[in-house]
Formats: C-alpha cells, structure tokens, sequence
C-alpha cells in the first residue's frame, strides 16, 4: 500500500463531500438534532445521562455506515471506481484512502456532537470525554468499514440504504442499548455475543461508567479487528469492471 496514493484518494473524496451539502448536513447537523431531541424527550430523567455517552459513539457509525455504502456505489456505478482502477492503484489504496477521510469527517462529527452534548445541553458521564470522542471516532471507521464492504451487494441507492436497517438495527436492539443483555430472553443474549456492534457499545457503555480493565481492552480489540476483515472483505469485492 502507498500511504502517498492513499492520501491522493482521501483528498479526492474529501473534495467530493465538501460539494454535497446533504451529505454535509446528513454528517454534521442531524446528530447534533437527535442528541438535543433525546435530550428533551427525557427531560427530568437520568435517560439522556445513561444513553447519552454511547450515542456519541453509535451516531458516527450509522452515519458513516450510510454515507459510505452510497458513495462507493456511486463509485461503482458511474465508472469512477473502473477508472480508478485502471490506474497504478491498489485496492488497499483505494480503500485506506475512503477510511482516511471518512475519519476527518468523523472526528469532525464526533467533536461537533460532543461539544454540543457536554457543554450546551449537560451531559454528564463517569468516565473521560476523550475516551468517548475516540470511540465514537473508531466506531464511525467501523461504519465505514462495513459500508465499503456492504456497497459491494448493493445495484442502487435505494438498496444500498436498505442494508442500514437489515445490518445495524437489529444489533442496536441487541446491543443493550434499550435494555441490558442479561435482561434478554438467553437466546438473544447468546445472538447478541456474535453481533459487532455489541463489543463497540460495550467499550463506549464501559467508558462512560469508568470501568475500565481488561473487557474494555477486548472490545476494542474486536472492533478493530472486524473492521480490518470488513475492509479486506471490500478489498475482495472491487472488481475492474462493474457487472
């Protein structure tokens, strides 16, 4: 891999973005809406405490997840991704390029709703603020991980978007989000153990509690590592011609 293509490829896609406002908006002003309506709909409650952290965590990663399956469709489907790689350009390239700007734009996201969480609507948590900004930043390369990979069994838009329920809301059901897994039915608790998004849930529910240790490390560890095969499943996926 040529970190000086991937970076080429990072520019380029950062370029794209900054001429789509939707896309703009979609990353930076709807997060920040949900945070400030969750906080409001539980008014008076310790809700948005409990929820709060993790959702700074999981919005970077859906967001990420569908920005990332439609623009690499788009690739795919105008030509733009066979032209790409009739070029002197590895798949990996190409790949670690899209990662690398969809994390600026993360880290982007993740301080905007993090700042807008912490100091204008009082979010408190038990554990470091920083944690819970690189998780959500390491969450949103997850995402984008998974919709690289995902975009490759997509042939429009609207198929693309499907994939973001049929993927993620399952697992946001039985991550333990809404209820804790120990409360489930045991064979949805055992389903649970198999789904990604429960260890990136955890490590953010772990951070913001301030327990820290040795399960803390493990589901960081297994994020990072899914995120590696989905990014080598999307490797596998591009195609020189489009089908």
């Amino acid at each position: 891999m040529s970190p000086r293509k991937a970076a080429a490829t990072a520019l380029r896609v950062l370029r794209q973005l900054r001429h789509d406002p939707r896309t703009i908006a979609l990353v930076l002003v709807v997060p920040v809406v949900l945070v400030t309506l969750i906080k409001y709909v539980f008014s008076g409650s310790h809700v948005f405490d409990r929820i709060g952290g993790p959702l700074l965590g999981v919005f970077p990663m859906i967001t990420m997840f569908l920005v990332t399956s439609v623009t690499m469709l788009r690739e795919r489907t105008t030509g733009t991704l066979e032209r790409l790689m009739a070029m002197p350009l590895a798949k990996l390239d190409l790949l670690a390029g899209y990662g690398a700007a969809f994390a600026l734009v993360a880290a982007a996201q993740a301080a905007l709703v993090s700042t807008v969480a912490f100091s204008l609507l009082d979010l408190h948590v038990a554990g470091v603020r920083w944690g819970v900004f690189l998780l959500a930043i390491s969450n949103a390369i997850f995402g984008t991980a998974f919709g690289l990979f995902f975009s490759a069994f997509a042939r429009t838009e609207f198929q693309a978007v499907q994939f973001l329920p049929a993927f993620l809301f399952p697992q946001l059901l039985l991550s333990g989000l809404l209820a804790p897994r120990g409360h489930m039915a045991r064979p949805l608790e055992i389903v649970s153990w198999a789904l990604p998004l429960t260890y990136a849930y955890d490590a953010l529910d772990r951070v913001t509690g301030a327990r820290y240790g040795s399960w803390l490390a493990a589901d960081v560890a297994v994020v990072i590592v899914l995120s590696a095969l989905a990014l080598v499943g999307g490797a596998l996926t591009l195609r020189r011609r489009t089908p």
